[in-house]
């Protein structure tokens, strides 16, 4: 067991709904200056503990330490781009002139907004509402997944440390119920949730009486086509790490893979070694590449998965079950199946597993509508070196974020947005403070 935390209690969660009630209304009389100011501070407070926090992810749901550091980084360079376009994306909108008339449109703060960030990725998925629900003027309360719960005291101890304004940030602990709970209760008036898509009907349910923004990240069922003229090589590299990096514990990680008939035997004979080459082990060792599979029930489901498509015509190149390290631990192979057809579940369902499923396709209308051919739309990546090619799929694919040569990546500078069952509304970029703000329009005739 990494930590043990009691579940909040009904008298310490109405103290804390309290406390955010008051800092959102000092967080509002803030000029967005000044709270810029404040989360600057609250970086320095949380990168002073860096390797604490990176231990502590790796303690709690088995992301490799290098891995894991990589993800404190990663979570700064997004905090500080966020603050870097607080004051353009939230000024207020002033309209054309019109005689003895001021319009203009604000853009008001919500008041106490609910995190609910997921285990996977604890830091990054978090920091997306946090810093811009506290920029945009909202008081924030974190209940982190159970399985995460330190990284939520992380952020709430950085800006108490930096000065904040009692209760601007503060972890809670609940179960499923309580937190469902919460979600209807009447000081929260905001919601963004980061998880499965179960999990967002559930949160979505539980809001149903409410008129509040909720924000729901879900997961995704992320294809990656590689073109007949693509570089097999650097395609290659780059879906493979798309795909098992985190243990492929990622929405946005490289699920299903359409591959050109005219590179797919060089793709398979480049792909295989890749898949081979990681390294499992304690995830607090340097040499470890690949880390133990979070969730206790979830190397069952995986197998499950494998089975299915060796089942339905598949080939198992490598990998294909769970194993231990030294009897210790929950661990799944890197692995790799080809000719994987398209009613096997891998190439429905998101598997959220080290798995590489390769299929071959004769065109790229055929692709395109394989890629489609899902009840999710995440993120997808065409693998090409014909710009036009990429923008004439991207203009049909039914996906939040299309990428050319590149996936499992975020910008911050581009809104991070599900389609169809992966969720709605947005994090990230000028566009993500619209779900943390309301509109206010000030309409004043000067003299009567």
């Amino acid at each position: 067991v990494a930590v043990s935390i009691e579940p909040t209690d009904s008298a310490t969660l109405g103290q804390t709904l309290d406390r955010a009630k008051i800092a959102s209304k000092a967080l509002a009389a803030m000029s967005v200056d000044e709270r810029v100011a404040l989360c600057e501070k609250a970086l320095e407070k949380f990168e002073a503990r860096k390797e604490e926090i990176a231990q502590d992810i790796t303690r709690q749901m088995g992301k490799p330490l290098g891995q894991a550091r990589g993800e404190v980084g990663g979570m700064a360079g997004r905090w500080r781009h966020m603050q870097s376009i607080a004051k353009a994306a939230l000024a207020d909108i002033v309209l054309e002139p019109k005689e003895n008339f001021e319009r203009r449109i604000v853009r008001a703060p919500l008041g106490v907004v609910l995190d609910l960030p997921a285990w996977n990725y604890p830091l990054l998925t978090a920091v997306n509402a946090i810093v811009p629900a506290v920029l945009a003027g909202n008081a924030v309360i974190v209940k982190h997944s159970p399985r995460t719960p330190l990284c939520a005291m992380h952020f709430a101890r950085a800006f108490e440390e930096a000065g904040a304004p009692a209760g601007a940030v503060q972890a809670i602990f609940l179960d499923y119920e309580g937190t469902e709970k919460l979600v209807g209760d009447s000081y929260i008036d905001g919601i963004l949730y980061t998880g499965s898509t179960l999990g967002g009907h559930k949160i979505q349910a539980a809001a149903k009486d409410r008129f509040i923004p909720v924000g729901l990240e879900l997961g995704g069922s992320d294809p990656a086509y590689a073109a007949e003229d693509c570089d097999v090589a650097k395609t290659v590299e780059n879906v493979v790490d798309g795909a098992i990096y985190n243990a492929g514990q990622s929405c946005c990680a490289v699920e299903r893979v359409y591959v050109h008939r005219k590179v797919y035997d060089a793709f398979v004979a480049a792909a295989e070694p890749l898949v081979r080459a990681y390294v499992i082990g304690d995830p607090l060792d340097d040499k470890t590449s690949l880390g133990c599979i979070a969730q206790p029930w979830h190397p069952k489901e995986l197998q499950a998965f494998v089975d299915d498509a060796v089942k339905k015509g598949a080939k198992l190149v490598c990998g294909g079950k769970s194993v231990q390290v030294n009897g210790k631990g929950r661990f799944f192979e890197a692995t790799m199946l080809t000719g994987v057809t398209e009613d096997a579940e891998l190439m429905q369902k998101e598997s959220f597993g080290p798995i590489l499923a390769i299929a071959v396709v004769d065109s790229d209308e055929d692709a395109l509508a394989k890629m489609n051919h899902s009840p999710l739309g995440l993120t997808a990546s065409v693998w090409t070196k014909d710009k036009a090619r990429a923008e004439k799929m991207a203009r049909a694919l039914e996906f939040g974020t299309v990428y050319m040569n590149r996936c499992d990546a975020l910008d911050p500078a581009l809104p991070w947005t599900g389609w169809k069952d992966s969720g709605r509304g947005c994090t990230l970029s000028t566009l993500g403070f619209d779900g943390l703000t309301k509109p206010k329009s000030i309409h004043f005739r000067l003299s009567l």
